[in-house]
């Protein structure tokens, strides 16, 4: 009975890796027309959307997942390839913000704030991705990361509906591991959108990017903000503003 058991597993684990390497290596064909990897081929879009990774190792370390991603952004930026870069990421916890890190190191190395964006509620691929359509309003733009990672993204983006194309910025050499847990990645975003038909943690009013940079200078110590802060700090301003009168 428990060598029956013990085969029928070992079947089950043989069909879910073959399963998962096809659908791999389908999501790389299927999504190979939508990336480059010279700046100079990148077509002009009005946002570039930059899916966050954390910047250090837990060893202290710099990842070089992120340096490569924040030299992308600029590369792609002072190219005049992208007019704002739209920074989305992890924020669940105090001390982890990964939109701050990024815009922090991006205006150090010259990039203008008031061309900067922040989506603190990118906790997925997924979401990050949902939310520049449905949240920032926009349907056409360019993602910034590396290319297994624009692989991803740019599958969830076609299935959505949504037209984008991908930079992909360099990858460290040590992939190997990365790349297994990429191919099991893709096997869980399949059962996201054909199965769950999973949706973005948070949602919120539809702000287009432009309109993000309304907000007036003095309102907080930078122009880019979350969609549901904007919400927030408007109605502060409003009620403050009848205050006065």
């Amino acid at each position: 009975m428990w060598k029956r058991l013990i085969i029928s597993l070992l079947v089950m684990i043989g069909f879910l890796t073959v399963l998962a390497i096809v659908f791999d290596r389908w999501i790389s064909w299927k999504t190979a027309p939508y990336i480059y990897e010279e700046v100079q081929l990148l077509p002009h879009r009005e946002v570039g959307v930059v899916l966050g990774t954390a910047k250090y190792y837990r060893i202290g370390v710099i990842n070089q997942f992120y340096r490569y991603r924040m030299q992308g952004a600029l590369n792609a930026y002072n190219s005049g390839k992208v007019s704002y870069l739209l920074l989305s990421g992890d924020n669940a916890q105090k001390n982890y913000n990964e939109p701050r890190t990024m815009r922090r190191d991006l205006i150090k190395a010259g990039v203008a704030p008031a061309d900067i964006v922040l989506d603190y509620a990118g906790f997925r691929t997924l979401d990050s991705i949902v939310r520049t359509h449905k949240v920032f309003d926009t349907n056409d733009f360019i993602i910034i990361t590396q290319r297994f990672h624009c692989e991803r993204a740019l599958f969830i983006a076609l299935h959505m509906g949504i037209q984008a194309q991908c930079y992909a910025t360099p990858s460290p050499k040590n992939l190997l591991s990365v790349r297994v847990r990429e191919t099991f990645a893709r096997l869980a975003t399949f059962t996201d959108l054909y199965i769950f038909k999973r949706e973005p943690r948070f949602l919120g009013p539809t702000i287009p990017i432009p309109t993000v940079h309304i907000i007036p200078s003095d309102a907080q110590g930078y122009p880019a903000v979350s969609p549901e802060q904007l919400v927030e700090l408007e109605n502060e301003l409003a009620a403050e503003k009848q205050k006065n009168h």
